[in-house]
């Protein structure tokens, strides 16, 4: 049937066309919609003030000014900007673990109130099959060690020892 609709991706998502490095977005773009909010917010404040005696105009803009405040205050202060990247993630996991990493990947998750970037980085021995794993935690604001966990790998093979 050549009337079929199917879905594809559009050109500057093909896996296949990209190339380099995949650059990771800075979190500090989230203060651009708090500054939009803040702006919407003196926006409702001006037509409750200063048009006080329009028909549509009542104490709702007040409470919608100090919801659209709350949002652009909160939005501009969970901007965080990132100076750690997931290589030096890596780096730093690899330093936390204490082992030699051979399988890595980092992703990057928010933890708090105020949604501080954090990279979540699950790491490999060397060894085949890695002997040992790891769960580290590094600030991506700061590159501290927020939180780690080793263990052995349940995954491997136990090693069987032969006596002769």
């Amino acid at each position: 049937m050549s009337d079929e609709i199917r879905d594809e991706l559009p050109a500057d998502l093909q896996p296949s066309e990209f190339v380099g490095a995949y650059l990771f977005p800075d979190n500090s773009r989230r203060r651009i919609p708090g500054y939009i909010y803040l702006a919407l917010a003196a926006g409702c404040l001006a037509i409750r003030f200063g048009l006080p005696d329009a028909a549509a105009v009542n104490d709702g803009w007040i409470l919608g000014a100090v919801i659209l405040a709350v949002a652009g205050v909160v939005s501009i202060t969970s901007g965080w900007r990132m100076h750690v990247d997931e290589k030096d993630a890596l780096v730093k996991a690899q330093q936390a673990v204490g082992f030699a990493v051979g399988h890595a990947s980092a992703q990057q998750v928010w933890r708090g109130i105020r949604s501080r970037p954090t990279w979540r980085v699950l790491c490999y021995s060397a060894e085949d099959p890695p002997i040992e794993r790891g769960l580290v935690l590094v600030d991506a604001v700061d590159g501290s060690i927020v939180e780690q966990l080793v263990e052995d790998n349940p995954e491997a093979e136990p090693v069987v020892e032969s006596t002769s």
